[in-house]
């Protein structure tokens, strides 16, 4: 078959024939070396002086995009004074910068929310773009199990903690579950105890403040606060729980259920309500009747001088 007799090549086959294309490479360029193209590294930091001298220069608007650069930057929450080290801005000016960036970066308001986690600052997606950001990202929530809960919850209020203590509140063996939070680096080693084995103490790292976006372990709830937040989780339960189905009637008390009897009790209680509504207007009239006779029955009442002793009386002769 001649090329004019081909059939067109198809998508697939002609990025196919485009990718062998671009690995056969140029065949004038085989025997050539490659060049340098990258500088030698070293070149010098900027002393730090001349660095906080800059940056005493910057405005506020200035000083607040560095920062977000550096927080954006980060992998893991930078205090002030690390900022501080990287920028030579001072701590009053770092704190004034993230406050700016709070405002800009705030939950409900932007993608990208500023948080303040194990004692520093991160950016982070907001919480109510998370089933987005996993569906792109193709990665699944992170949750822990019940024990793994219970465990952190133990080590979280009362570390340093040892393993038998652990136990001793869970009643079941813990081992397990504490290698796994030590692996996730959500615990972390304290040292030992001193008592006889020398049992090792056990508290909770900065991965678990990043964990649970907690800014240090004093914003853990209470057990107040925790009392009052599962009474409301009741309330919540009670009101989205459906409405009881009605107790099934048997016997004389299902025919009293009749719809039709029913309504012919609907009927006449109305009927009785009407009539009592006419009984109290006769009443009301009835009663002004009577207090109009005691009117007209009434006599008139005497006039100033006829016969009252308040009268003027006729002069007296000498």
């Amino acid at each position: 078959m001649s090329e004019e007799q081909k059939p067109p090549l198809g998508p697939e086959e002609l990025a196919a024939a485009q990718a062998a294309e671009e690995a056969k490479g140029d065949p004038a360029l085989d025997e050539v070396e490659p060049a340098a193209i990258d500088l030698p590294a070293d070149e010098k930091e900027e002393p730090f002086d001349k660095l906080a001298a800059r940056a005493k220069r910057l405005s506020p608007e200035r000083a607040r995009t560095v920062v977000e650069s550096l927080l954006f930057l980060a992998e893991h929450p930078l205090g002030v004074a690390e900022i501080q080290a990287a920028t030579g801005l001072e701590p009053a000016r770092v704190a004034q910068a993230l406050d700016q960036i709070g405002g800009h970066h705030r939950e409900g308001v932007a993608g990208i929310v500023l948080h303040e986690v194990a004692g520093g600052w991160q950016l982070r997606s907001s919480p109510d773009n998370a089933e987005f950001a996993r569906r792109f990202l193709r990665v699944k929530p992170q949750r822990l199990t019940r024990a793994a809960l219970e465990t952190l919850a133990i080590v979280a209020y009362r570390q340093p903690v040892t393993r038998p203590e652990i136990e001793d509140i869970r009643g079941v063996d813990s081992g397990a579950v504490v290698k796994a939070l030590l692996e996730r680096k959500l615990l972390k080693i304290l040292g030992k105890k001193e008592e006889p084995g020398r049992p090792i103490l056990y508290g909770t790292s900065r991965e678990f403040l990043e964990f649970f976006a907690l800014k240090d372990l004093a914003s853990l709830p209470t057990l107040r606060e925790f009392h009052e937040l599962s009474e409301e989780h009741r309330d919540i339960v009670e009101k989205e729980r459906p409405p009881a189905e009605p107790p099934r009637l048997d016997g004389l008390v299902a025919e009293l259920a009749d719809p039709a009897l029913r309504a012919a009790l609907e009927a006449k209680q109305a009927e009785g309500e009407a009539a009592l509504a006419e009984l109290e207007a006769a009443l009301g009239r009835a009663e002004e009747t009577g207090r109009a006779a005691d009117a007209a029955l009434k006599p008139p009442a005497p006039e100033a001088g006829e016969g009252s002793p308040d009268g003027d009386r006729p002069p007296e002769t000498k």
